[in-house]
């Protein structure tokens, strides 16, 4: 016979934010923000199990816990609005959009039981009468005190800093036309609150919500709960022989059950002292039963042991309840869930039970606000520090709020996220910088992830700024249209600090720019320079200057610098009786004479195109034919130094981003390691941000400098594969000042990757406070655009030949050409 769910629902009223059972129960809902799994160390999960063993030890007596996590599949949907005209982030949507996920949603039920209440069964649930009659309405102070023991117990779970906790409200608990509330969502096994749906509900041989079969599996007996339970238990896809890595023990019933389901967690405060006076009867009981029975003695044995350490410890005894609720439009599809919830609990060390009498029992308790009629026979006895050992602790990773990041991937799925990884964390006290350190093995996936992070920096108004060995952001620099300098016999290297272009302007800074350029020329490392010599420089630029503000006919760079020397600046100082001691013009112009027009390095100074750099959004310097020569390394190295100075200072309200890849060696050895401690340390002051990328652990470790300029100032560490050197690690560990949890996170990186799919993991440091690890999955369009392996760029070079140079629609062409051999 059917009946109206309004008729039979236990629920009376919504109002004041608590929902008011007809029996008189009243009960106040949280949503609560968990912390992201695999983001906690062990140390971590313990004291967050001993929060919540605090937060129910504040509640009063005959109240009720329950914990409902919500777990549903959905599928990513790629913005392509906010991608706008960018090729790569197009790609990128089209490749992720549909990709599965687990989503989740925690909510925290208090519900405040009369103390005169009978304790409901399964025969005596209000599901199986005929008429529920209100109970004795709640004395006023009694409902006030439940509401202060509310407020302290969402202060205890706040003030541990794992958890946000936010009071539903009406709103939230009751649906509305065009919005769902949370007891018509679990009323309809409905998710999403912007889809209010009823659904009939069918207690039978199966429970069926509409469309739905569900299956109810319980953790509610002591025969069935595993031998030993804790905070946290290690995970072994991620665990080595050196390093065990930790998740919450009940994890294998939240996030690593990859199924649509609920977990709900009960726990049952009543009056202690009574449950304690009821145990002291039953163990006289079966003492004067033991002489006729061994089981009586263990049984006997097993309660004294309870209760010996219920007094002298201290503990709360609770009562509780833990089930799995399953379901599926598609009956034939819940055996193998059933084998997903048994693998599950096997994890656990727990056995399965397929509930089947009192589950239409169980599935109406689950309701929220009825959990005071929830059936206590299918509970067991514990105390609370065990009990909260079985609650969900862990959410799925989040995106960040902020409007700029980077794009990478949860570490179960490869869910896009947006991550902020410079500005959130310095808004929250997290870190005190932008800048970064990148650290990976060759082959580790280190410069396709830099490609990308440069990618959407410069796709979001930053200026960056690449100092190369290798030639790994060539691509990427043709598709940002950037300007690329690098060296060939045939196609030089070629700068022009003299040229002004019309956004910039000749200040103190351009001018002391070029003087130490000239000096470095001019003087070797082991030289110094005198003041007569600066001052005379100074001279020089100034009145060169004024020479080319009166003849615009003159083309401002170092040839025509270099002939102002020799035929006005050299009569400027005879006439000023300037003595060769104090500055020997002779020995300067023969010094700089190999730059000047006939010169070995007459092209480095003397540029006429690509002049305006100030303006230029991505500028990439390869260095990899310089790297060991003793004159033009030092000479380009100071240009881009100043080049990037000068964007620093003169771009107001822009990002800058300098990026120096195994370049830093050799930069650290050209006697540049003042102007690396000067970059770290001032860049933050400009709104920019500076990036050192290796893979040569050695010289991290043996380098003093890297230390003090690099690590010291460097906030963000970025660690990608490291596992080949984890029989050393203690080393880097020690260098890079990396927690215990940070050196577990480390070496679990593609410890287990998912198979079938092309990723790499990279762990993030942000200020040894926030340390996750990621996917970085990029787009078949990503790869190529990306790599680094010589074939593979032949081979996109190729395809954008056929398209008349365009790297784009070649790429493009690429991929769907690969597409189709596949398939």
């Amino acid at each position: 016979m059917e009946k109206v769910l309004e008729e039979m629902l236990p629920i009376m009223a919504v109002e004041h934010d608590c929902i008011l059972a007809k029996n008189g129960d009243v009960t106040v809902a949280f949503q609560v923000q968990l912390p992201e799994v695999f983001t906690l160390s062990a140390g971590e999960y313990e004291a967050l199990h001993q929060t919540f063993i605090k937060a129910i030890k504040a509640l009063p007596k005959y109240s009720v816990f329950h914990k409902q996590d919500w777990f549903v599949n959905r599928r990513y949907k790629g913005d392509f609005e906010k991608d706008g005209d960018s090729f790569l982030s197009r790609s990128s949507s089209r490749f992720f959009n549909e990709r599965p996920f687990l989503d989740h949603t925690c909510y925290i039920m208090l519900t405040k039981k009369l103390e005169s209440r009978k304790p409901s069964t399964s025969l005596f649930s209000s599901l199986c009468r005929r008429s529920i009659v209100p109970g004795e309405l709640l004395q006023g102070n009694a409902l006030r005190d439940f509401m202060d023991a509310a407020g302290q117990f969402k202060s205890i779970l706040e003030g541990s800093g794992f958890i946000k906790v936010t009071r539903l409200s009406d709103t939230d608990l009751i649906s509305e036309k065009k919005r769902a509330g949370l007891l018509e969502r679990y009323c309809s096994l409905s998710p999403d609150q912007d889809k209010p749906l009823s659904k009939d509900i069918f207690f039978g041989e199966d429970i069926r919500v509409g469309d739905d079969y569900l299956q109810i599996y319980t953790l509610s007996d002591v025969a069935s709960l595993p031998g030993l339970c804790g905070s946290r238990i290690n995970y072994d896809k991620y665990s080595s022989d050196r390093c065990k890595y930790s998740v919450g023990f009940a994890a294998a019933l939240g996030q690593l059950l990859s199924c649509n389901h609920l977990y709900n967690q009960y726990i049952f405060v009543g009056d202690a002292s009574l449950k304690i006076q009821q145990l002291e009867k039953k163990r006289l009981r079966l003492q004067s039963l033991s002489a006729y029975s061994r089981q009586n003695a263990v049984a006997r044995d097993a309660v004294n042991d309870f209760l010996q350490e219920a007094i002298g410890q201290q503990r709360l005894p609770v009562q509780a309840h833990f089930n799995v609720c399953v379901w599926s439009s598609d009956k034939d599809e819940l055996k193998e869930l059933k084998n997903q919830v048994a693998t599950a609990l096997s994890q656990m060390d727990a056995s399965t039970k397929q509930e089947t009498v009192g589950a239409p029992q169980i599935y109406w308790a689950g309701i929220p606000g009825n959990e005071g009629d929830f059936p206590m026979n299918d509970t067991f006895d514990s105390f609370c520090e065990q009990a909260c050992c079985f609650l969900n602790l862990e959410t799925s990773y989040r995106s960040s709020t902020s409007p700029f990041g980077i794009r990478l991937g949860d570490r179960q799925t490869g869910r896009p996220l947006h991550v902020d990884l410079s500005d959130e964390p310095m808004k929250q006290g997290i870190t005190t910088n932008r800048n970064k350190i990148v650290i990976g093995g060759s082959g580790s996936g280190k410069s396709m992830f830099m490609c990308s992070l440069l990618r959407s920096y410069c796709e979001q108004g930053a200026h960056c700024v690449v100092l190369d060995v290798g030639g790994s952001y060539a691509g990427l620099c043709k598709l940002l249209n950037g300007y690329y300098f690098s060296y060939t016999e045939q196609d030089p290297i070629r700068f022009n600090p003299f040229y002004i272009s019309e956004n910039d302007t000749l200040d103190i800074e351009k001018r002391e720019s070029i003087k130490t350029l000239l000096l470095a020329l001019w003087k070797r490392e082991s030289e110094t320079f005198n003041r007569s010599e600066y001052v005379a420089l100074s001279n020089a630029l100034q009145l060169y200057y004024e020479k080319l503000e009166k003849d615009k006919s003159i083309f401002p760079c170092f040839d025509s610098f270099y002939e102002f020397l020799q035929e006005d600046y050299v009569s400027v100082l005879e006439k000023e009786r300037v003595q060769q001691k104090d500055f020997d013009i002779n020995n300067l112009l023969y010094v700089l004479k190999p730059y000047y027009k006939g010169g070995e390095f007459s092209y480095l100074l003397n540029a006429r195109e690509n002049l305006n750099l100030l303006d230029e959004r991505f500028v990439v310097v390869e260095l990899d034919n310089i790297k060991d020569h003793p004159i033009l390394f030092s000479a380009v190295t100071l240009l881009v130094a100043e080049m990037f100075i000068s964007k620093m200072r003169k771009l107001k309200g822009v990002r800058k981003v300098i990026t120096i890849e195994e370049a830093w060696k050799a930069i650290m050895r050209s006697g540049m390691a003042e102007f690396m401690k000067y970059l770290y340390k001032t860049v933050r002051k400009f709104f920019g941000e500076a990036i050192t990328v290796t893979q040569e652990l050695s010289d991290l470790i043996s380098s003093p400098v890297v230390k003090e300029a690099i690590i010291s100032n460097a906030d963000c560490k970025i660690l990608l594969d490291m596992r080949k050197f984890q029989n050393k690690f203690d080393d880097i560990q020690a260098l890079l000042g990396l927690s215990d949890k940070g050196k577990e996170m480390v070496l679990s990186v593609n410890r287990s990757n998912e198979p079938g799919r092309r990723y790499r993991e990279v762990f993030i440091d942000l200020g040894g406070q926030v340390m996750k690890v990621y996917r970085y999955e990029p787009s078949p369009e990503e790869y190529y655009a990306f790599s680094t392996e010589e074939s593979e760029k032949v081979k996109v070079m190729a395809y954008a030949e056929r398209y008349g140079g365009d790297i784009k629609r070649g790429i493009a062409a690429l991929v769907q050409d690969l597409h189709y051999q596949q398939n």
